[in-house]
């Protein structure tokens, strides 16, 4: 649109942002001349996340939760700053990564159960494409105790007891103090998502033990260990590729019930 001025000159006015300004600044209103532009910011502020996201995963799936924010802003090429400006301490972005994490087992651990029809079949490819994919050396750490549950094994029955005492596996020697990892309750994790990531390896497992191929004393605990287990760092790709197949096959082999 045109305007004219005291003198009577047409000057042109132009809209940014939904408001009028008179031309002469580049078409910005008076004040809002070197105001820099958002958008670019947006994109530089998204590519540090996402490099700050991805090396968190590499450092904390290499040295654990305990890595310095340090290690990972020199592994996401950004100084630290950068990353506390995302992440205002370092529990919040223990938080995220474990939080995503945890969302793709769910997911690794539905698509096994809903697309394999044996037992077995499932529990092992869930096993192989979490191993695969790391994240099970990223899940939360209060996925698993800190301590572990002890269990008192039972003195023989009296004479004319004829009651069995309830065991999960294979009768150890009495006296003995079984010590197995357990996982937290909802209510210890209080965290929905690995709740639902309980449930539904639970379901492999339980599927798997009923059918006879899983070990009757395998847990859903014992499964995650499979999972958050790493071979040793090779500096060959192809070495380090056979070493974590070799090793998960040992695993796996552990895992499956043998004939009386």
């Amino acid at each position: 649109m045109h305007t004219q001025d005291s003198h009577g000159q047409a000057r042109t006015a132009h809209t940014v942002g939904g408001v009028a300004g008179v031309g002469g600044t580049g078409g910005l209103p008076a004040g809002m001349a070197g105001v820099a532009r958002p958008a670019p910011l947006r994109v530089d502020a998204q590519r540090n996340l996402e490099h700050v996201l991805r090396a968190a995963r590499e450092v904390f799936g290499e040295l654990g939760y305990g890595a310095p924010m340090e290690d990972v802003a020199r592994r996401a090429r950004v100084g630290v700053g950068t990353v506390y400006r995302r992440f205002p301490s370092k529990d919040v972005l223990v938080r995220r990564i474990a939080e995503e994490e945890t969302a793709r087992l769910t997911e690794q651990a539905r698509a096994a159960l809903g697309q394999e029809d044996e037992p077995w079949s499932a529990l092992s490819r869930f096993l192989r494409t979490s191993v695969a994919s790391g994240a099970g050396r990223l899940l939360p750490p209060q996925v698993l105790r800190v301590g572990v549950d002890v269990e008192e094994i039972p003195e023989p029955a009296a004479p004319g007891d004829t009651r069995v005492p309830h065991q999960r596996g294979p009768a150890p020697q009495p006296g003995l103090r079984v010590v197995t990892p357990r996982t937290a309750s909802a209510a210890e994790l209080d965290d929905s998502g690995v709740s639902e990531l309980l449930g539904v390896v639970g379901q492999l497992v339980s599927r798997a033990r009923e059918a006879g191929e899983l070990r009757r004393d395998v847990t859903v605990a014992d499964v995650l260990l499979v999972i958050a287990t790493a071979a040793p760092s090779l500096p060959d790709a192809v070495q380090q590729s056979a070493a974590s197949a070799r090793l998960l096959e040992i695993l796996l082999e552990g895992l499956r019930s043998r004939p009386a």
